[in-house]
């Protein structure tokens, strides 16, 4: 790991950080390969339940640090992996839940990658902005795709056409976080609901996250396939769990699953 990221595990929580505020955490190629293993390896681990991904105090990520993007811009495709698309593939591909934790700036790849994660918290200082055309460049990592089907054609043209900058209330209203609080709350705010999630059936958590996270299909497909997992998951010790709690009038374990 760099120093320029930190990862702390806590109660199946594992939160990454960018920690590189006197440069507005912009991303460097070792920060991307950082941020990807501590996903990557968290995936694999039975303790880790949840990620939280955030940054400082003010400051979420300004996006690639361009300096260290132009001594080796990524090539989708390459014979090796640029650590970039690494690390976002390590979110698109993520079993276990990732939450955003958003703080003021979220400029390029920072926005983007929030379509990647499962849930999106900001503070009302946050800033969103995908300056991608400015640049002269391409939209990035399926936002083409992604903001139009989540947020609408026009919201994400506003975005990816003319670099708009969006405040935390418009990120709301489309659909692009899932709430907001105060900048001196938010860490706390997304660290409880984290743990809520941690402490929930990690089978059950998984299925969910790979239902919502599918492809589309006719609502018969789906009907039938909701409903061999949910014959399966009748039969599993997560279930066994959370129905003998119930009748005990406890709350579930589910600590000893992964």
């Amino acid at each position: 790991m760099t120093e320029l990221v930190t990862v702390e595990d806590h109660s199946g929580v594992r939160t990454i950080r960018w920690n590189r505020p006197d440069k507005k955490n912009a991303l460097t190629r070792a920060m991307y390969s950082a941020a990807a293993e501590a996903i990557e390896t968290g995936d694999r681990e039975k303790s880790v339940k949840v990620f939280v991904l955030g940054g400082q105090p003010g400051v979420f990520t300004a996006g690639n640090d361009l300096m260290d993007f132009m001594e080796a811009p990524p090539h989708i495709g390459a014979a090796e992996t640029p650590p970039v698309e690494r690390f976002m593939r390590a979110l698109l591909n993520a079993e276990k839940p990732v939450i955003a934790e958003v703080d003021g700036v979220a400029v390029g790849i920072g926005t983007t990658l929030l379509m990647h994660c499962d849930l999106a918290y900001a503070s009302e200082r946050a800033q969103f902005k995908t300056p991608f055309v400015d640049l002269a460049l391409a939209p990035e990592y399926a936002s083409s795709l992604l903001f139009p089907a989540r947020l609408g054609r026009s919201p994400a043209s506003d975005l990816l056409l003319l670099g708009s900058v969006w405040d935390s209330e418009r990120a709301l209203q489309a659909g692009m976080i899932a709430g907001i609080f105060p900048s001196g709350t938010l860490a706390d705010e997304v660290h409880h609901r984290a743990l809520a999630l941690a402490a929930k059936s990690p089978g059950a958590v998984r299925q969910a996250k790979a239902l919502i996270n599918a492809e589309p299909e006719s609502v018969d497909a789906r009907m039938l396939k909701e409903g061999q997992l949910f014959a399966e998951m009748l039969q599993s010790p997560e279930f066994a769990e959370a129905a003998t709690a119930f009748m005990e009038r406890r709350k579930p374990d589910f600590s000893k699953f992964g």
